[in-house]
């Protein structure tokens, strides 16, 4: 359940009928032509699986997409010091590729298995959990199934909740439900919320065993960059002033382009990269900015403009190569922001809009330590780049803050494991 309200819970809650499962399956294959389902794992969405079983104790962990699969990251690393078996689930075709990348990365292939998480139809959790028969589970943030949890608690299988977060809305809905509240949150053994704001908020609703240790999006390891990458587009850019307009979404890049153009005036030059959060946009962002994209395998231009970075998984490139970084979702309403410590953590000075209700407790971390500029327009947003890249040490002092502050939480993963490694059972 990521953020849903409970009428809709309630309807999850009921199952879906047998009568459904030919609808959702029909579902699933016209999702596999748009790019959201790859279709020889669709098996894996209803439960089917031949992967064999890991011999010994399994640890089931579940993360929605892209965001909380890299914030689990760190945990896998820790826990990959322990002998347990790790079967990681996610939903998303994207997070799928992240992890294809990542993993090897990290050299977690051998002990990381990734599969699709099943939707949540009874007949299919249950399925997919007398396959895997996990010794403990830990969901991430908001993911939350019913039938799925209902499943491992007839199971007797002990849960987690990790980094979890519950909006200020979501528990305005949860109050009109507190029974079904209750009896969502009392399938956990422990819960690690990502701040105090939203423990709060849990405990409001009746959960036992929560506690706040931190955000694990703070203790996030570092976007990696293609080494060979980076040092040609350094030697292609030279000494022009760079920024990048990360994650942007809909709405946003018309605001980006009026910016570079106010920008642009005081230095010349200026490269404006754009990066928006789905790269499929690219052509179309391409067209409407006038501009190149490197999608198509076009060079950023050659004087002063804007250059479209329409391919994934390479903002860890972006972030090295700009001066500043304006992190999108945050410029127009309702936004709620995207991930601002992964610039943050790079060194590389960092600049959001008004709307940023997603990251209140990484904002506020930031806005402490000075090491965050907000901005409540296009035209603030053209003022504070533009100050920034005129003033080299102001920007650097600026960055260094900003990487202390997210230094703080470099334990949670190493802390986060031994709490999941807690709910195994005794001969772990």
């Amino acid at each position: 359940m990521r953020e849903l309200n409970p009428p809709f819970l309630a309807r999850m809650w009921a199952g879906a009928s047998t009568l459904a499962t030919p609808i959702l399956r029909y579902s699933l294959r016209r999702r596999v032509a748009r790019g959201k389902e790859i279709l020889e794992r669709l098996p894996e969405r209803w439960g089917d699986d031949a992967t064999p079983r890991p011999k010994g104790h399994l640890l089931w962990l579940h993360a929605a997409s892209m965001g909380e699969a890299t914030s689990l990251l760190p945990v896998l690393t820790a826990l990959a010091t322990s002998q347990v078996a790790i079967l990681l689930t996610t939903g998303t075709v994207t997070s799928a590729n992240l992890l294809a990348r990542r993993l090897p990365e990290l050299r977690l292939q051998d002990r990381v298995l990734h599969r699709f998480v099943p939707l949540d139809v009874p007949a299919w959790a249950a399925r997919f959990l007398d396959h895997w028969r996990p010794d403990a589970v830990g969901f991430v943030e908001s993911e939350l199934w019913p039938n799925l949890l209902t499943a491992c608690r007839a199971r007797g299988i002990p849960m987690m909740l990790i980094n979890a977060r519950i909006s200020a809305g979501s528990l305005k809905h949860w109050k009109r439900v507190p029974a079904m509240a209750r009896s969502v949150l009392a399938n956990f053994t422990r819960i690690h919320a990502r701040g105090r704001e939203d423990a709060d908020r849990l405990r409001a609703l009746g959960a036992q065993g929560v506690s706040s240790p931190g955000d694990l999006k703070f203790a996030a390891p570092q976007l990696p960059a293609e080494q060979a990458a980076l040092v040609q587009l350094r030697a292609q850019i030279g000494r022009r002033p760079v920024w990048v307009a990360a994650s942007t979404h809909p709405g946003e890049e018309a605001e980006i382009a009026a910016a570079h153009a106010l920008i642009a005036a005081e230095h010349p030059g200026l490269l404006t990269i754009v990066a928006p959060r789905h790269p499929d946009r690219g052509p179309e962002l391409a067209a409407a900015l006038q501009a190149p994209r490197r999608g198509a395998g076009e060079p950023p231009p050659s004087s002063a403009g804007i250059w479209i970075a329409d391919t994934m998984g390479e903002l860890g490139l972006w972030y090295r190569l700009a001066h500043v970084a304006f992190v999108g979702r945050s410029l127009l309403a309702p936004g709620g922001g995207q991930n601002p410590l992964e610039p943050a953590r790079l060194r590389c000075p960092v600049v959001v809009g008004p709307y940023t209700g997603n990251f209140t407790d990484p904002i506020a971390r930031l806005r402490e330590a000075d090491g965050i500029d907000e901005i409540a327009d296009a035209t603030a947003l053209a003022a504070a780049v533009s100050a920034l890249l005129r003033d080299e040490p102001a920007r650097r002092a600026r960055a260094e803050r900003a990487f202390e502050a997210v230094q703080l939480y470099a334990g949670l993963p190493a802390y986060t494991a031994e709490a999941l490694l807690s709910l195994l059972p005794s001969s772990c």
